[in-house]
């Protein structure tokens, strides 16, 4: 495996990053921190990808991710070039971490103190304190052994999982069975089964085709804590591309890449507008079908689109951006509202694709947090329904969907907003895809189900074209804003280990 103490064979070359998500980001910092001349290519008006920000009438909305989570990756992240986050934001951790209205009138508070959940844990089933505690050690395990050898490092060819000391590593981690199988050895409860499989809509999966290995994400949930950062995700973009600049990336936006040509030490990538940029190598951090389908000619691809068409795609969403007039309690910073039975809706999802009837769906309210997102006496608030990528979306459709949405957030929570609204945005499958050129209007790439995750996703070297790299959350390590900052780091590594 390569390092980055080996990055400076970089030192001196011409690179441009195709897309300002946060793994084109992390990608163009460590290059620049390497000596590359890095120029960053945005299609939109904004950096950040997904994590882009929707500004009106004196309300700001992240329009994508909005938990901060894994706070050591960002502090890892910003280590590399001597930073620390903390000089670009502060953090304040929420408590609750966040509230679940289940839809037959329960409620239940996630917070920082682990005794209180463990009572809440206790409550709902006999013994389930103790299994909670046993949980929380297993999935512990897993995150520390999982960060450090699987995740930090990329084992793309069946050989690095044969090595021994990969062997050594692995054991004891839950590599086999899905979450649900997991999940189902501790608690019986189905309530507390979704509150140890809710982050799972994080990874664009279900709990029957996720690997049980990612119950480490209740180690971040539990022990690690959920925060917010000052100004929103958008503002640790800002961050990012702040250290960018000072390590002298040249920043582009409106520049939708429209073709790749060349090999590496001469390519040219030509914007839409006609606009060509030379370069000894190319990172391309936009989708990867949209890379290879549109921006390749056919014989300079890795994958063909029967290759595509046979993924399994996170979920797209459907969501409603929301300017309120007076307050939103008793919404959380996070609220998740979930049906007792949520199999009916992820089956919408992966199996038999339609708008979920009676849906599992996530309400944030920043202005619960931060006064800045909101006028005075108004509050922010976006709700969030996963739905099939590819699925059909139309004006009509969406205007349905709302009431049901707003009657459903009415009925679950108390909190009625029909007649309070002052600003509305829609956002669904069809602008995923033409904002983001995201396949099938996925929000999140694709799935971590057990045959696409590790050594089973693309690859961030082509195989096709010597010089052409991807990054972000079609690779490895996968989805979410801290996967696609190691992403970065991994791109990195591997373009150098092939200049060494």
């Amino acid at each position: 495996m390569n390092s980055l103490s080996d990055l400076r064979s970089l030192d001196g070359s011409d690179v441009v990053v195709i897309g300002g998500g946060f793994g084109g980001l992390s990608t163009a910092c460590y290059l620049a921190d390497a000596g590359a001349d890095v120029t960053l290519l945005e299609k939109n008006e904004q950096l950040g990808g997904r994590a882009s920000r929707l500004e009106v009438d004196g309300f700001r909305f992240d329009m994508g991710p909005s938990w901060y989570l894994m706070p050591d990756v960002f502090e890892r992240f910003f280590g590399h070039f001597g930073r620390e986050p903390s000089e670009y934001y502060e953090l304040t951790r929420l408590d609750p971490h966040y509230r679940i209205f289940f839809k037959d009138g329960d409620r239940v508070d996630m917070v920082p103190d682990l005794e209180a959940n463990r009572e809440t844990f206790e409550s709902y089933e006999p013994g389930a304190g103790e299994r909670f505690d046993e949980y929380l050690e297993k999935s512990k395990q897993n995150y520390e052994v999982g960060m450090e050898h699987f995740v930090y490092e990329d084992r793309n060819s069946i050989t690095d999982f044969l090595d021994w000391n990969v062997a050594k590593n692995a054991r004891g981690l839950s590599l086999i069975g899905s979450m649900q199988d997991h999940v189902e050895k501790y608690f019986d409860h189905p309530k507390l089964q979704q509150i140890m499989q809710y982050t799972l809509v994080f990874l664009g999966g279900a709990p029957n085709n996720t690997p049980a290995l990612y119950n480490l994400m209740s180690h971040v949930d539990f022990n690690m804590g959920v925060y917010y950062p000052e100004n929103g995700l958008g503002g640790v973009v800002d961050g990012v591309v702040e250290l960018g600049e000072e390590l002298g990336v040249d920043f582009r936006t409106d520049a939708p890449a429209a073709e790749i040509k060349g090999r590496e030490g001469a390519f040219v990538t030509r914007t839409e507008d006609g606009e060509e940029f030379y370069s000894d190598y190319v990172v391309s951090n936009a989708d990867y079908r949209h890379t290879e389908m549109e921006l390749l000619p056919p014989e300079k691809r890795q994958y063909d689109a029967d290759y595509w068409g046979s993924r399994t795609y996170a979920p797209s969403a459907f969501l409603l951006y929301l300017g309120v007039e007076g307050d939103v309690d008793p919404l959380a910073h996070h609220s998740l509202v979930l049906p007792t039975d949520w199999d009916d809706h992820f089956e919408t999802i992966f199996e038999d694709p339609a708008w979920p009837d009676d849906p599992a769906y996530y309400l944030c309210v920043p202005s619960q947090t931060d006064d800045e997102v909101a006028p005075d006496g108004h509050s922010n608030l976006f709700a969030l329904v996963p739905v099939a990528a590819g699925l059909e979306d139309t004006p009509e459709l969406r205007q349905t969907y709302r009431d049901l949405v707003l009657d459903d957030i009415a009925a679950n929570t108390g909190v009625d907003l029909r007649d309070r609204i002052v600003v509305e945005e829609r956002f669904c499958v069809n602008d995923f895809a033409d904002r983001y050129n995201s396949t099938q209007g996925t929000a999140l790439g694709l799935a971590h189900t057990l045959r696409q995750t590790a050594l089973f996703r693309p690859s961030h070297r082509s195989s096709a074209v010597d010089g052409l790299y991807f990054t972000g959350a079609f690779t490895t390590p996968g989805i979410g804003v801290p996967m696609c900052l190691i992403s970065g780091q991994l791109t990195a590594e591997a373009m150098a280990e092939s200049v060494a």
